[in-house]
């Protein structure tokens, strides 16, 4: 009786391919990363203008890939920590000299020269195997490089909002100094010409959020800003415009309700201290100007800081009204203070001066002149008020 022969089982036939190609693979890998690294020289500019370290550091990272690869199609079913094995080999640091970009280019370039030599490396009968197996380890490797980047640039934002809340609070403090602005410089600020800090109250939820909206309003008008959320607060310093107010406008959005104090225009990041606390002294006393705008100056709350004991806004309001209006001669102090008294009455002040009505409109407008506040206006008139009491105080020599 004839003994059968027996039928060769295709799966062992299969696994004597793949070892067989696993061992020229395991063969052509230095051959294979050297050519990699020559095609890159040859095709990416940037490749070739890198110092000498970090084209070394993407050669190791290059000979790592396909070293993980033939492990990888050794053990298809193993799961590989793909970034660790390929990325792990480069310092940190190398994922700022190079863009995501240019690591996709690495890494297209380097499948590129495995995909060329499918023919040679691959036993015979095994090259669709070996190329559907680097087709889905190219797949797994971008998903690693997107893992990478992300990872870095999270651990980054971190670290800028970190540097950023030291800065912020310390114009805040007033404890701003040389190394405040050097962080500021490390996180992009470019020393604009106008500085003003805004203040308001920060809405419930995650501060990332808010600070993410204001960097998206400042982005949309073009202005540069250092932000963060202080307890309670919102802050916000702001670069690039001459007005305040419009500033303020521009990012009061993701400010919760309540009032929102723009401080004065400042020269630099260093004098933004003193707008800081303008606004912060503004944002104390907005509860006694109920009806405040939205946003609203510092300047136009110095009666109600005045009142609240804010010292800088007291000695504001004596050198710049009641101190100009002194030395612009004594009649124009005194037609103010008998016009307030009287009302705002021009035709009352005229006759507790005996002089025209004119004569009192004419000196009112020098007031509003050497001033810039308007006697006319109520909420002007009752700022002059102010300040003439605080300028009479201070010439007797009261404390304030």
């Amino acid at each position: 009786m004839r003994q059968a022969c027996p039928v060769p089982d295709s799966r062992s036939h299969e696994a004597h391919l793949h070892a067989a190609t696993l061992r020229r693979l395991e063969k052509s890998s230095g051959r294979l990363a050297a050519d990699a690294i020559a095609r890159m020289d040859e095709t990416l500019p940037w490749y070739r203008a890198m110092p000498p370290e970090n084209r070394s550091w993407i050669g190791l990272v290059a000979q790592a890939g396909i070293a993980a690869f033939t492990e990888w199609f050794r053990h298809p079913d193993a799961p590989q920590a793909i970034s660790t094995d390929v990325f792990g080999t480069a310092p940190r640091e190398l994922t700022r000299a190079i863009t995501l970009r240019q690591t996709v280019e690495l890494v297209r370039t380097t499948i590129e020269v495995m995909e060329t030599a499918i023919d040679e490396v691959a036993a015979p009968g095994d090259e669709g195997a070996l190329r559907e197996a680097l087709l889905v380890y190219a797949r797994e490797i971008a998903f690693a490089t997107a893992q990478v980047y992300a990872q870095a640039a999270e651990a980054r934002g971190a670290w800028d909002a970190r540097l950023e809340s030291l800065v912020v609070n310390a114009i805040l403090s007033g404890e701003a100094d040389e190394g405040a602005l050097s962080r500021a410089a490390a996180l992009g600020w470019s020393t604009p010409e106008h500085v003003a800090v805004v203040l308001g109250t920060a809405p419930d939820g995650d501060s990332e959020l808010t600070v993410e909206a204001i960097r998206r309003a400042a982005r949309h008008a073009k202005l540069q800003v250092l932000t963060g959320v202080l307890g309670e607060r919102l802050v916000v310093v702001v670069g690039g415009s001459s007005d305040p107010l419009r500033a303020a406008k521009t990012l009061i959005g993701p400010f919760a309700a309540g009032p929102v104090v723009a401080g004065p225009v400042v020269g630099d990041l260093l004098a933004a201290t003193r707008s800081a606390h303008a606004a912060a002294a503004g944002l104390k006393a907005c509860a006694a100007w109920p009806d405040a705008p939205r946003p609203v100056l510092a300047d136009d709350l110095l009666p109600e800081r005045a009142m609240a004991g804010d010292t800088a806004a007291r000695a504001q309001l004596v050198e710049e009204i009641y101190r100009p209006l002194e030395e612009a001669g004594s009649a124009l102090l005194e037609t103010l203070s008998v016009y307030l008294e009287q009302a705002s009455s021009l035709e009352g002040a005229a006759r507790m001066l005996f002089v025209h009505p004119n004569t009192v409109r004419y000196r009112l407008r020098r007031v509003t002149d050497v001033t810039g506040w308007s006697p006319s206006e109520v909420r002007s008139a009752f700022t002059l008020r102010i300040a003439l009491i605080l300028g009479r105080l201070s010439d007797v020599g009261a404390q304030f």
